[in-house]
């Protein structure tokens, strides 16, 4: 799993981070699952916590679990470098959202080639909410976008719309993933809605967490 390390939100006075539903609800899926999770962000160590998501409307059974599992926690807090993370050694990767990854793992040099590695690995690259946007600088070998006629979804305009904050995000994810020549679809605002190309798995919003990371364990057993 590869968490972003940007704790700011643009250049207002506001912090930002992961998203805690879209990093609890799919670790403790791959736990369930009996999979060995690596954590990793760009600056290694305790990512930044999107404080908006630790609020109480925004707690779920996962998140709740979470914060009564001091295991899980020294585990987030000790998250290894992404530089020193190899696509060769795991099966899959997983990006939770947040808004920080539009600022810092969107353009990653070592975030944009860990995914072209587990494409070209032939291996799931799976990303939720604002993450799908870690997708749009990767190039597959014939040089185009790799999500260019695939079907993906991500936070969708409306939904940034809704929380306020689309002149502050330095892209809106639905419009870049089009841009890139992906086939953007979504379902209503706030609901679950998963989309599966192939080994590329995206979900759309917060409440797709769960689903996109069973969708990750289904493709591992299914032996693809």
């Amino acid at each position: 799993m590869v968490i972003t390390s940007h704790d700011r939100l643009g250049d207002v006075d506001e912090k930002t981070g992961f998203w805690l539903e879209e990093f609890a609800s799919p670790y403790y899926a791959f736990k369930a699952a009996g999979l060995h999770i690596t954590l990793c962000s760009p600056k290694g160590g305790q990512p930044p916590i999107d404080p908006k998501s630790a609020l109480p409307e925004f707690q779920t059974e996962s998140t709740t679990k979470f914060e009564q599992d001091p295991v899980a926690q020294t585990h987030l807090a000790q998250t290894l470098r992404l530089v020193e993370v190899q696509a060769s050694d795991y099966d899959a990767v997983f990006y939770p959202g947040g808004h920080g990854p539009l600022w810092d793992l969107t353009c990653d040099p070592d975030s944009v080639s860990l995914i072209d590695d587990f494409f070209s690995q032939g291996k799931p690259v799976a990303t939720v909410c604002h993450a799908s946007g870690v997708l749009i600088n990767v190039v597959g070998e014939d040089e185009e976008p790799i999500v260019k006629g695939k079907r993906v979804t991500g936070f969708s305009n409306s939904e940034e719309q809704a929380v306020g904050l689309s002149d502050i995000v330095p892209y809106l994810v639905e419009e870049e993933l089009t841009n890139c020549g992906g086939l953007y679809f979504k379902g209503d605002d706030w609901n679950c809605y998963v989309e599966i190309d192939g080994q590329l798995i995206t979900g759309q919003n917060p409440a797709s967490s769960a689903a996109t990371a069973e969708a990750v364990v289904d493709y591992l057993n299914s032996g693809r």
